[in-house]
């Protein structure tokens, strides 16, 4: 097998992760910080770029990572039209997209195309983006609402999940493509989705209000409820219920779930319901999830760094193992998730698909 060297970016917050892969191993992998101060005097996320991109050259320059003999470069996506799964070649209309968040939904991880394709262009290799965010492969009788004209989007963490499944199957000796498995990411945000033969046909909006509560979401709840608690309220400040303020910081003031553990050691019962119902509410998504797939689910996986708490692992298996088979996979694979769909297109193993910017959903004819 060819020894490609490939370089992935994942841009957060404040900081943005990279990695360099000879032959699928990380040889080198670092977080590189950026100045709070200094990217708050940026108008826009496209502003950062020339500053993002000077720290993470010094950065590399710094640990003597060396480039060249390059094969490609990945960037995480984001701010994307809605499409299916994949992996992307970053384009013209990639990098406008992502820039400008065509989807309304602003996060750092849509500046991940634009520095990707910058050391691309450097040295001559091809720039891609793999299973961003905005993957929406939903199944038409998942997208009805009873409102009509109001239908169902998702917005999931699907680069780790979609990695999670392909190597959960390869180590049961099959193919992703082959299997029915029920994937979670249990971390900052949490995701609960239904896979089916390669696809990913049911999830929750996670930034739209729906599934499990997360350290810092909401999740789903009752909208009579929330039209009253509303009153008052500014849109801006009931939208950050649904990505920064809900969920664990709304109860307990934090988003970490090492400080609510902590909570609860000293005593905190209401820390202590938050937790459980947490953990019951994910119960209940892997659930709604299993009769999705008609009962037949080859594996519920778990993915994410709350998966890291062994508690929270034996509460679900004990809840969902009558369904399926329960494995645990802490922490996350992004890194190696675009390292490896970049190998998949560079050994012909997959071909690459163009992002043309229509949505994989516009309504329904009546």
């Amino acid at each position: 097998m060819e020894q490609y060297k490939i370089l992935t970016l994942n841009p957060g917050s404040t900081s943005t992760k990279i990695a360099l892969f000879v032959g699928g191993k990380k040889v080198f992998s670092e977080n590189v910080s950026h100045d709070a101060a200094v990217l708050s005097e940026f108008k826009d996320q496209e502003s950062q770029l020339p500053y993002r991109l000077q720290t993470i050259e010094e950065a590399l320059q710094k640990n003597g990572a060396d480039l060249t003999g390059l094969s490609a470069c990945v960037g995480r996506g984001g701010g994307l039209l809605a499409m299916e799964g994949g992996v992307y070649e970053v384009t013209d209309l990639v990098l406008s997209h992502s820039l400008h968040s065509a989807n309304g939904v602003i996060h750092p991880a849509g500046l991940g195309p634009s520095l990707a394709k910058h050391f691309a262009d450097q040295y001559g290799v091809p720039a891609f983006a793999v299973n961003p965010p905005d993957v929406d492969e939903l199944q038409d009788v998942a997208r009805l609402t009873g409102i009509k004209g109001v239908y169902r989007n998702v917005h999931l963490h699907a680069l780790n999940l979609k990695e999670t499944a392909i190597r959960h199957a390869s180590s049961i000796g099959k193919r992703y493509e082959d299997c029915n498995f029920i994937v979670c990411h249990i971390g900052g945000g949490v995701s609960v989705s239904a896979h089916q033969k390669g696809r990913m046909i049911d999830g929750y909006d996670i930034v739209g209000g729906e599934g499990p509560m997360a350290p810092t979401r909401c999740g789903a709840v009752p909208i009579a409820e929330f039209i009253e608690y509303s009153e008052g309220k500014s849109a801006k400040e009931l939208r950050a219920l649904t990505t920064k303020s809900g969920g664990f910081v709304s109860h307990l003031g934090t988003s970490d779930a090492l400080e609510v553990q902590k909570m609860i050691a000293d005593g905190d019962e209401y820390a202590k319901l938050v937790w459980e119902a947490f953990i019951y509410q994910i119960e209940k998504g892997i659930g709604a999830m299993a009769a999705v797939l008609h009962g037949r689910v080859d594996g519920i996986l778990l993915g994410g760094g709350i998966v890291h708490n062994q508690e929270l692992v034996e509460k679900i298996r004990e809840c969902c193992g009558f369904i399926a088979e329960v494995s645990a996979y802490p922490g996350e694979f992004e890194m190696e998730a675009m390292c490896s769909g970049a190998e998949r297109v560079l050994s012909g193993e997959e071909t690459p698909k163009v992002y043309t910017g229509v949505k994989v959903f516009n309504g329904f004819d009546r």
